[in-house]
């Protein structure tokens, strides 16, 4: 009898936050919203609340998932139902999450060619079922400092340039190229690949960033917008 005063909509929302965590065990984040993502970092620090609207709402307020992990704890707890172990939590995950990738990159890889660029592609989202955009951050030296991965559909109203050279100004990067992968297999640039890569292009020059290419990659095909002369 101990269980008759937990209410049936608690009952759904402890079935949704165990459907979250099932799809997370068995596929990661592939296919999870953005709002999903905050759900289920929200949830670890709030147990039996439905997390799903104020998740939605932290995804408006701060432009989508890059902006809530930027976001100051104060920021976050702005939001009706984000509390200091909420915006702890998120900020924990952004930090841990920003360490492993920096950890992950082997100190000594040079992109210092065609070859050697295309071949880290390859290896990072070359055979990724979805489209994914790539920063790749390098030193004076061509030496990999960082690299940026997000995942959509390539166009403008994604992949802005503030965002882009955010990172690489928090890298300190001297030098950059960017790059996406195409699951169709054809490394064709599209009209929306070439005026996003003029925008960047632009965008670089103003704040004295070299942008070195932009280079789709497939399985085992690349285009260089550089060598076609669209950068």
């Amino acid at each position: 009898m101990e269980n008759v005063s937990e209410s049936p909509a608690g009952n759904r929302g402890e079935g949704h936050r165990g459907r979250l965590r099932d799809r997370f065990l068995q596929s990661g984040l592939d296919g999870f919203l953005d709002y999903e993502i905050v759900e289920l970092l929200l949830t670890l620090g709030t147990p039996r609340k439905n997390c799903k609207q104020i998740a939605k709402e932290a995804i408006n307020k701060f432009k989508g998932l890059q902006g809530v992990l930027d976001a100051s704890i104060e920021e976050l707890q702005e939001i009706k139902g984000i509390g200091p172990s909420n915006a702890f939590g998120i900020k924990l995950f952004q930090a841990v999450s920003e360490r492993y990738a920096k950890e992950k990159i082997p100190t000594k890889t040079l992109l210092d060619s065609p070859e050697s660029v295309v071949a880290y592609l390859r290896k990072k989202i070359g055979r990724e079922k979805k489209e994914h955009f790539v920063l790749l951050c390098l030193d004076t030296r061509n030496k990999l400092i960082d690299d940026d991965v997000s995942i959509g559909t390539i166009n403008a109203s994604v992949v802005h340039p503030r965002e882009v050279f955010k990172k690489a100004i928090q890298a300190n990067s001297a030098q950059v190229i960017v790059a996406h992968n195409h699951p169709s297999g054809d490394p064709e640039p599209s009209p929306e690949d070439i005026a996003l890569t003029r925008r960047l292009g632009e965008a670089a020059k103003i704040l004295g960033i070299t942008l070195l290419d932009h280079v789709i990659v497939t399985t085992n095909k690349y285009s260089s917008l550089k060598e076609r002369g669209l950068l």
